[in-house]
């Protein structure tokens, strides 16, 4: 399936073994970018780009850094206790505000501002998780024609944040994770 630019998941508790499932499931010679985020804890050292760069079969992973251009071929995740933003010139913005849904980074806050950005081209995730986060994110996604995708609640070890989704969201496609891995293999360009 050609024309995706972006490729955008969102997760908390309950999600990092999907996400390493997701990160092995990607083609070898991906062009679009990969934005990950996760709810973490706020002020406790994180070594999840290490963890995560050992589950993806020698894709890049990274934190980035304010203003950083993005690249294709790329996986960044938000930094621990920073929002993760798109700019409309293709590079990063690491946010301090607010919390949203008592998240930072927010999953709500990169899929709005990945689906301003890449419109019809992204592809966002929405994982395990405990609270509301994401949800208005997808409505996003897909009022920008973007393609919505929730972990199926049934399989998921926190079911509350893919549960909201789908109930705000009735075109957002509920798939196991192991669908969603068979898409994404499908989405080279």
């Amino acid at each position: 399936m050609a024309g995706y630019k972006a490729v955008v998941i969102g997760g908390s508790a309950g999600s990092i073994p999907v996400v390493t499932e997701l990160l092995r499931a990607l083609p070898l010679n991906f062009k679009f970018s990969v934005f990950i985020v996760l709810h973490r804890l706020k002020n406790v050292p994180s070594s999840m780009d290490v963890i995560l760069a050992g589950k993806g079969k020698g894709i890049y992973i990274k934190e980035p850094d304010d203003k950083e251009v993005i690249q294709g071929h790329r996986v960044y995740l938000a930094p621990q206790n920073y929002h993760l933003l798109i700019e409309a010139d293709h590079t990063i913005s690491l946010d301090y505000s607010e919390p949203v849904h008592y998240s930072r980074p927010s999953i709500d806050v990169t899929f709005e501002s990945v689906a301003q950005v890449y419109a019809a081209g992204v592809v966002a995730v929405l994982l395990s998780g405990a609270n509301q986060d994401g949800a208005d994110g997808l409505r996003s996604v897909i009022d920008q024609g973007g393609t919505a995708i929730v972990q199926d609640p049934a399989t998921a070890e926190y079911p509350a944040m893919p549960q909201a989704a789908l109930n705000r969201n009735k075109s957002a496609v509920a798939m196991t994770p192991e669908k969603i891995a068979s898409f994404l293999q499908t989405l080279n360009d």
